[in-house]
C-alpha cells in the first residue's frame, strides 16, 4: 500500500470552495522518473525552482571537470549520487514546490494507487461534510480528513527495561 499526501488548491477569484478535481495527491516514496531524468520530470511537474537549482549544481560538476583537476569519474559518481538523491526525495521536492505556490497539505491517506487513495479521501471528506464524520474546525474552515490518532505519553520504558527505576 502506498501513502500519499493530499493537497488542497489555493481558492480561484471565482470560487468559495476548491474543486475537488484540482486536488493533487502525492505518493511518498522513490520516484524512477525523477532518478532516470530528473530535468525532464522537474519540467513535467513545472518545478522552476529545483529545476534552476539542479542545473546550477550540474553546471557546477561540469566546470569542475572542466577547469579543475577532478576526474571525470569521481564527477560521474556524484551526478549518479545526486540523481539517486533526487530519486529518493521526489516527494519531497513536490511538496516543497505547491506549498510555494499557496497549496495546503490537507490530509495523508493510503491506498492501493492513486485512484483508490482518492475514493478513500474523498469518501472520508464526504462523511466530515455531511456531518457524519468528526466536527468541522471552528472559523469557517474547509472540511478535512480527521487528523491521525496521537499516542497518549506513556511512563512505561519502551527497550530492555521493563519498567521505569528497575535496577540491573
Amino acid at each position: 500500500m502506498s501513502i500519499y499526501t493530499v493537497h488542497e488548491p489555493p481558492l480561484r477569484p471565482a470560487e468559495s470552495f476548491p474543486d475537488p478535481e484540482r486536488f493533487v495527491f502525492v505518493r511518498d516514496g522513490f520516484s524512477i522518473w525523477a532518478f532516470l531524468v530528473a530535468a525532464l520530470w522537474m519540467l513535467w511537474h513545472r518545478m522552476w525552482v529545483v529545476l534552476a537549482i539542479y542545473l546550477a549544481v550540474a553546471a557546477g560538476l561540469q566546470a569542475a571537470t572542466r577547469y579543475g583537476s577532478v576526474p571525470g569519474s569521481i564527477i560521474t559518481v556524484a551526478e549518479l549520487l545526486i540523481s539517486l538523491l533526487i530519486g529518493l526525495e521526489a516527494s519531497t521536492l513536490r511538496r516543497f514546490t505547491l506549498w510555494r505556490r499557496g497549496w495546503r497539505n490537507v490530509g495523508v491517506v493510503s491506498g492501493q494507487d492513486e485512484e483508490d487513495a482518492e475514493r478513500r479521501f474523498f469518501a472520508a471528506w464526504a462523511d466530515d461534510a455531511s456531518g457524519q464524520g468528526p466536527e468541522r474546525p471552528a472559523g469557517g474552515a474547509s472540511p478535512r480528513v480527521p487528523p491521525l490518532p496521537r499516542m497518549s505519553p506513556s511512563t512505561d520504558v519502551i527497550g530492555l527495561f521493563p519498567q521505569p527505576g528497575a535496577n540491573v
